[in-house]
């Protein structure tokens, strides 16, 4: 059934992305929109200048819930994206377009006491245990409701959009933690990102942005943190500068102008120098390096989740 305005789906393909509009969407994008995504080779087949392109919001996990509000005969939906706060857009969540394919009837809510979340870089789904793959690319920080007890080495889960469950290897998964992570357990799910690639409003471990890194580190251990870096200030604790440790943050505006980058704390600073592990536009990768005198001058402050 296809969503309907004024209703709740979720997403039903490990990663979804949110479009400013359907029209922006350019040919390269087509893996990334296609009824079957794919987005590792979507990606891979972009150029760095295409990988910053304007026309990419968000992206959005396996069972990630939207709201829809309004639908197109074309196939596309726009939605609020509700586990991605954006106060300045929308205080529901992150509105965008996506592909109706995308999205299936709303489910419960996984309860936080039973969920489990993905704890390697790209988890598979397979329709038995150990049998043949039936969703391949479920990334790091999905959450997924269990659906029985392990056996042989493999745990059942629900999945939207399917009857049966599905079976994942025991290792891949992780109970959601009772209590709140300290921030360099945060940093840690961060630094296994080090080395991936830049892309504007990315947030999966096949490519990801600046605020993206820190939503997803976060979301890793059941933290929600907004989408975007300047609300994501607004939503943490000011330090005084010197008083920041590993895990966190620190943020960079123009003078004049709002919070445009977001990098996490990955020492405690040593006479006037500061380290950080970011998503770095420039060199297009997730890095972890002393701040340079360019960002220095940017720096309006740390923040502690």
């Amino acid at each position: 059934m296809a969503p309907q305005p004024g209703h709740q789906a979720v997403v039903r393909v490990p990663v979804a992305t949110l479009w400013t509009t359907p029209e922006a969407v350019r040919p390269i994008d087509g893996p990334a929109w296609s009824d079957v995504p794919d987005i590792a080779t979507w990606v891979a087949g972009m150029d760095r200048d295409q990988r910053v392109g304007d026309c990419v919001l968000t992206q959005l996990l396996l069972g990630e819930p939207v709201l829809v509000m309004e639908t197109r005969p074309d196939g596309w939906v726009r939605v609020l994206a509700l586990g991605q706060p954006a106060a300045k857009l929308d205080v529901r969540g992150y509105p965008g377009w996506m592909r109706a394919a995308h999205l299936a009837a709303s489910v419960a809510t996984v309860p936080a006491a039973t969920a489990l979340v993905v704890d390697v870089d790209r988890a598979t789904l397979h329709d038995t245990a150990g049998g043949p793959p039936a969703l391949t690319g479920v990334v790091l920080g999905t959450r997924l409701a269990s659906a029985g007890r392990p056996a042989d080495g493999w745990r059942p889960v629900r999945a939207p959009g399917r009857t049966d469950p599905l079976w994942a290897p025991e290792g891949d998964l992780v109970p959601l933690p009772a209590a709140r992570p300290e921030a360099k357990e945060v940093l840690g799910v961060a630094e296994r990102l080090r080395d991936l690639a830049y892309v504007w409003g990315g947030l999966s471990t096949d490519g990801i942005d600046c605020s993206g890194l820190v939503h997803l580190a976060w979301r890793r251990y059941g933290v929600t943190l907004p989408r975007d870096a300047d609300d994501q200030a607004e939503a943490t604790i000011p330090l005084a500068l010197g008083a920041e440790r590993p895990g966190d943050l620190y943020f960079f505006a123009h003078p004049g102008r709002r919070i445009h980058h977001v990098g996490i704390v990955s020492a405690e600073p040593h006479g006037g120098r500061r380290r950080m592990l970011h998503a770095c536009y420039l060199t297009r990768r997730v890095v972890e390096e002393e701040l340079p005198p360019a960002r220095v001058d940017t720096l309006v402050g740390a923040h502690r989740v």
